[in-house]
């Protein structure tokens, strides 16, 4: 195989055709790096790559095969990291200069799953400062001159661009979603305390998601089955057997899926094209899709969001950013502000309502399968100035829900409009299963 065609392959080919045997790990690494060496210094997605390491990981595998060890489900893929996770054999700055130089000594909790699953570690993917919306380097692939969204954001540029089938980001409002949507790849948000966050950089107990990015519903599937699980080390996770998410996303769903069309309280905020294209999505799926309106209290959503987001980033990051000066921006120091001002009343009064609106998403899903609405308000803006919109991801980030985005539609262009759907709370492997019955819907259309 050429090195144009291993580089197309995705991660579930490529773990299929090392474990037998068709290539090696090693060949994979190494053209992996020479795709991140030819593009990399015009997108920018990542913050640190290290190609002699990259290759002497591959070899290990690659030797351990060899000697007649098992085999992991990721052995021998490249998998990118956003760079708020800590790696042990890699910097973890945070796309911060309060984080500067630093050189964690223990993997995270997922990191070191990906390790023992055979992944090869490709590199660190920028990420905006300390994961909030003051944008890095990165550009999008689909367009230069756009952004790529954030806060993970050379995550789904390095997935969208070829460089890496997988990579591992966060939410705390919209940073999976959105970049995913912008830069025309799959991502997925899984339910709140489903993936351990133990070794990532901690914005808010409350909102933070560990997600992930692939070219496939397959991949994301195939990352997600490694990383999931309790973990004692974040008291989030619990202790329950979670079903194998790649086995149920290829059963046939017992029932066609339905699919309640949810236009939200901030539906104005989409442009007229993206309103437009979905509400011909949702004609095109005829009586499998219902229009669902939310009680007038979902409009307190965003609201409660950014008490709960600025009052825990002002708990977390207050005192660092206040000795570090010009050192942190404007934007970071404006909502560490909002947050110190934030009373302990109102941020509970928040939470309350984040887990009673929870409650009333539930039954939504007595009825329709998944929620469908955008990913975003449009298509990735122009500029690299701001990483774009996150309202259409807040409320479900808010609530703790699982979110897949699907690059199924786009612009006059030819630019992704990412479809979002999601579902019940838990219910991360009846999400994937409903995504993918929705692909075939619209592919035998």
């Amino acid at each position: 195989m050429t090195d144009g065609d291993i580089i197309a392959l995705s991660a579930s080919e490529v773990a299929a055709r090392i474990a037998r045997g068709d290539i090696s790990a090693v060949e994979y690494s190494r053209a992996c790096l020479e795709r991140i060496a030819s593009l990399d210094n015009q997108i920018r997605a990542f913050a640190h790559v290290d190609p002699d390491h990259v290759i002497a990981q591959a070899r290990a595998l690659d030797e351990r095969r060899a000697d007649g060890h098992a085999s992991g489900p990721l052995h021998g893929v490249a998998v990118a990291i956003k760079d708020i996770f800590d790696t042990a054999d890699y910097p973890t700055e945070c796309g911060s200069p309060l984080f500067s130089g630093r050189r964690p000594l223990r993997d995270a909790s997922v990191v070191a799953r990906l390790r023992a699953a055979g992944a090869v570690i490709i590199g660190k993917t920028v990420t905006t400062e300390l994961a909030y919306y003051h944008p890095g380097p990165t550009r999008n692939p689909r367009d230069l001159e756009r952004t790529p969204g954030g806060s993970s954001s050379g995550s789904a540029a390095a997935v969208a661009a070829g460089m890496a089938p997988l990579a591992l980001g966060s939410q705390t409002n919209g940073s999976v979603i959105r970049p995913a949507a912008f830069c025309g790849v799959f991502g997925m948000k899984p339910s709140h305390g489903l993936v351990s966050r133990a070794g990532v950089l901690e914005l808010s107990r409350v909102l933070d998601h560990v997600g992930g990015m692939g070219r496939t519903l397959d991949d994301l599937a195939l990352l997600l089955d490694v990383i999931i699980g309790h973990d004692a080390r974040d008291p989030d996770t619990r202790p329950f057997a979670v079903p194998t998410l790649r086995r149920v996303l290829h059963e046939a769903p017992p029932l066609p899926p339905r699919f309640a069309f949810v236009r939200t309280p901030i539906w104005e905020a989409a442009d007229a094209a993206t309103r437009a294209a979905f509400e011909g999505l949702a004609e095109s799926l005829g009586a499998q899709a219902g229009i669902v309106a939310l009680p007038e209290r979902f409009a307190r959503a965003w609201d409660m969001h950014r008490v709960i987001m600025a009052a825990d980033m002002a708990h977390r990051f207050g005192a660092l950013v206040a000795k570090a000066g010009d050192q942190a921006s404007d934007t970071l120091r404006k909502l560490i502000d909002a947050g110190a001002k934030v009373t302990a009343t109102e941020y509970f009064a928040a939470v309350d309502e984040a887990q009673a609106m929870a409650r009333g998403l539930a039954e939504i899903f007595d009825y329709y399968d998944a929620i469908i609405t955008p990913a975003t308000p449009g298509v990735a803006p122009k500029g690299l100035e701001t990483t774009g919109n996150p309202a259409f991801c807040t409320l479900w980030t808010l609530v703790g829900l699982p979110a897949v985005t699907l690059p199924i539609l786009a612009d006059e262009d030819g630019l992704p409009l990412g479809v979002q759907l999601i579902g019940a709370a838990g219910d991360d492997a009846r999400l994937l299963r409903t995504a993918r019955s929705l692909l075939s819907t619209l592919n035998e259309a």
